[in-house]
């Protein structure tokens, strides 16, 4: 959003003075919005009204913005269990349609423990996105992150289990990008990132935060889609 701001204000320096004042910063933080009528639609109604900007510009302005966030509306997913267990098991079937859901036919120990089940490994998925740890108070959309963005981000994955599952895939989403990173639970509970006792009392779970300080150390584990599927035997030795 920040990007788009700058455009539009680039913009509104070049119309007559007493035009740019109904655009002021003070003008727009008393602006009272409601979906989908909000400052960027006051913006743009404006210049269009004005000729600062054609149709034509407006929708190179709309494509791109829709470019650079593609992804920004599973910001919009509040209820954390709807966005890291629904959404994200979902989308992975989605690219990796080969995984199955585990049931006691495929697997007399399952219990619920892990979440997809392939050629024997049962393999569980954590997601997480990338927010600007400065901004406590925002909303999730209004914390969300772009993959070049410099500043600071937290990404949690949370209820670490490495004792129950094989392989782990986890999630990331930024603004512009999904990423992917397959462990070994091995890896995992030897990682030392991974903090053990998230909750008092739960043995065997923990957390692991990824952040811009340690992305690099991921780096080893991070795979594209085609590939998913092929690390995931190999972390258990199933593919070769």
């Amino acid at each position: 959003m920040e990007a788009l701001l700058a455009q539009l204000k680039e913009q509104i320096r070049k119309l007559p003075k007493d035009v740019a004042a109904t655009l002021s910063d003070n003008i727009l933080d008393r602006l009272y919005s409601v979906y989908p009528f909000n400052e960027f639609e006051y913006i743009i109604s404006h210049l269009i009204a004005e000729k600062a900007i054609s149709l034509q510009d407006y929708l190179e302005i709309r494509n791109n913005y829709l470019e650079r966030n593609r992804y920004l509306y599973l910001f919009e997913i509040t209820a954390p269990r709807k966005f890291g267990e629904t959404w994200a098991q979902r989308h992975l079937n989605e690219v990796v349609p080969e995984l199955e859901r585990p049931s006691v036919k495929k697997d007399a120990a399952y219990s619920g423990q892990y979440d997809f089940w392939y050629k024997g490994i049962r393999v569980e998925v954590k997601a997480s996105r990338a927010v600007d740890r400065e901004k406590r108070d925002e909303t999730l959309v209004m914390k969300a992150l772009s993959s070049n963005s410099r500043k600071g981000f937290d990404m949690n994955f949370q209820q670490i289990k490495p004792g129950c599952c094989d392989v782990f895939v986890w999630i990331g989403v930024w603004r512009d990008v999904i990423r992917y990173w397959v462990l070994s639970s091995a890896e995992v509970a030897g990682d030392k990132y991974y903090s053990k006792g998230q909750h008092r009392g739960n043995t065997g779970e923990g957390q692991l935060w990824i952040k811009e300080s340690n992305l690099e150390h991921f780096r080893q584990y991070e795979t594209r889609v085609p590939e998913l599927l092929g690390r995931i035997g190999e972390k258990c030795g199933a593919l070769r």
